[in-house]
């Protein structure tokens, strides 16, 4: 599922968004903009845990039909009054998962209703290139994988994939 404690970045800095007048419009613009469907919820204080560091966004008042948070109405970037344990958070209908491909069971791909695409794994800050973290790249971008539900046959994808055995 699409959901979690929303992060953004600016000036090349990871910072979270304050719940003062957090709501639902708002959240919808964020599940827009990361393709994940309808927002079902728009939970705030730190529902999904505190961040740390920066506090990008306050009082947030999205109307739900911009394309993304940088057309919504705001304070200034950085000024807030709100410390994490105010940090937003979204839950999205979108039911992405990396889980092995239907089409191959070798590869993880992600799927988005009927959209399947592989997906390039690789592991990080491990002893071997079969050992460490698994990250994925979308968009782009490499990012981490939750293990919420990961299990050996997940790993065991990811390292027939990489041709680990």
């Amino acid at each position: 599922r699409c959901a979690g404690r929303l992060e953004v970045l600016w000036k090349q800095q990871w910072g979270t968004v304050c719940d003062d007048s957090w709501d639902l419009s708002d959240a919808m613009v964020v599940c827009r903009q990361l393709d994940c469907g309808e927002a079902l919820s728009a939970p705030g204080s730190a529902h999904f845990g505190q961040g740390s560091g920066r506090i990008w966004l306050d009082d947030m008042n999205c109307t739900g039909t911009e394309a993304d948070l940088s057309a919504c109405r705001t304070r200034p970037w950085g000024e807030h009054n709100c410390n994490h344990g105010e940090d937003a958070g979204v839950v999205c209908s979108g039911n992405s998962c990396l889980c092995p491909s239907p089409c191959d069971p070798r590869r993880l791909c992600y799927v988005e209703g009927e959209i399947k695409e592989a997906v390039k794994v690789q592991l990080v800050n491990g002893s071997s290139r079969c050992a460490g973290r698994v990250e994925v790249l979308y968009s782009q971008q490499w990012g981490t994988v939750c293990d919420d539900n990961w299990d050996i046959i997940n790993a065991e994808v990811v390292c027939r994939q990489l041709g680990c055995g």
